[in-house]
């Protein structure tokens, strides 16, 4: 069968119409279960309609963003890969699952993922050219519906890779090559295995930036095994890693930055405790970087609140993400996405603790998507909040001009 593109003339309304439906959420033990008997045809089958869905969903959201944000060159240029892999999607709508067919098919994931590689970084850009369009600060109302936004657009980026790896590694050039992994699973995930990674890739960059790093200490327990196995656990190690390692860059440089080198011997280790619970699985990461003052550790969430050097737009794929700031709302992203968490204790003066909580529970562990509805639509149009408790409006006032952010929770490079 000969596949035509869809006319543009009909995107808008295959837009409305996939927007009215809700991203169906998957449990990590239902990618576990279809990977472990894994047929193409379901997948494409599947995909061809949900991917739309998904897509749509998002799309709509994009169309709502304020024109001098929406109309900058970078964003413009996000909404057009949108536009592009969402008419690619639906060629395959009623396509029969032929071999021919299954083979496009994968290919055509590949591609838009690729597309779509750069979304961050340059969703990011498009935010910076909207500020220097302006000219001047954003207001409260506007960032609080920028950060509702991307919060959302990302998560669902997170989902439609996840579901593009699971079909493109199953039934892919390679099927045969995964070893143990369901796709980008891991249904043996040892996480001390990854934290060790993460940390010496954290590691190496701190000895190049700083000539120094401190050492690592891992505690694990588990009430419930005696033997003290190390602790595993179904999950995509991709994910877990691209929390530790941001973890770690971060602690590292609060502990070398707030230890003077001159009159301490050896700079004090940065602990990592991993416990698992009934519920959830634990990894906290504590240092003694100096901590964090209580009115900025929500900042450190916000897209828009960074102090590292903006990197000028030669240096946008050379340095991915440094100077955004976007890496810790991201980090919580990956842990938010199967109803996981990142959660931060500082103790000022003294030091943080970092943890990153995942659900135990295979079939506990459910997408976390983004709905296109009447109740999101409200947020692209929020006024500046107003306090009603005693010093909350001037408390949130001067955390709006507070342009000094901590340097324990910047990029190291």
């Amino acid at each position: 069968m000969r596949l035509f593109p869809v006319r543009l003339s009909n995107i808008t309304k295959m837009l409305d119409m996939y927007s009215q439906f809700n991203p169906s959420p998957l449990s990590i033990k239902q990618f576990m279960d279809f990977g472990q008997n894994a047929c193409e045809k379901k997948s494409f089958i599947f995909l061809r309609k949900e991917l739309p869905v998904r897509l749509a969903n998002i799309m709509k959201e994009i169309a709502l963003l304020p024109d001098h944000l929406l109309n900058t060159q970078s964003v413009s240029q996000v909404s057009s890969w949108y536009v592009q892999s969402f008419e690619e999607v639906l060629e395959f709508e009623k396509a029969e699952p032929t071999h021919s067919n299954l083979e496009k098919f994968c290919n055509t994931l590949v591609h838009i993922r690729n597309r779509h590689s750069d979304v961050v970084q340059t969703m990011a850009q498009g935010v910076i050219e909207m500020k220097e369009h302006q000219g001047g600060p954003v207001d409260c109302g506007m960032e609080s519906s920028i950060q509702y936004f991307l919060d959302r657009l990302y998560m669902s980026r997170i989902s439609i890779r996840m579901l593009i790896n699971q079909h493109t590694i199953l039934f892919g050039q390679f099927p045969n090559e995964q070893g143990r992994h369901i796709g980008c699973l891991d249904p043996a995930c040892q996480i001390s295995s990854v934290v060790r990674d993460a940390y010496e890739n954290a590691r190496f960059l701190c000895d190049q930036y700083y000539l120094i790093s401190p050492e690592l200490e891992i505690t694990e327990h588990n009430p419930h095994d005696k033997a003290n196995n190390p602790i595993r656990t179904v999950y995509v190690p991709s994910h877990l890693y691209h929390m530790l390692f941001e973890l770690f860059k971060n602690s590292m440089r609060a502990v070398v930055e707030n230890n003077d080198q001159d009159k301490c011997e050896k700079l004090p280790p940065i602990k990592v405790l991993i416990a698992e619970g009934k519920e959830d699985i634990c990894v906290k990461i504590s240092d003694q970087g100096g901590g964090i003052p209580r009115s900025q550790t929500d900042q450190l969430f916000k897209y828009m609140y960074s102090t590292a050097p903006q990197p000028s737009k030669s240096d946008l794929h050379t340095v991915p993400l440094a100077g955004y700031g976007y890496g810790l709302p991201i980090s919580r992203l990956y842990a938010r996405y199967f109803h996981g968490d990142i959660v931060l204790l500082s103790c000022e003066g003294y030091g943080t603790d970092a943890i990153i909580y995942m659900k135990a529970l295979s079939d506990e562990a459910n997408e976390l998507l983004p709905i296109f509805n009447k109740t999101s639509s409200k947020f692209y149009r929020a006024t500046v909040p107003t306090g009603d408790w005693s010093n909350q409006s001037s408390d949130m006032n001067a955390r709006q001009l507070n342009a000094s952010a901590p340097k324990r929770y910047n990029d190291m490079l």
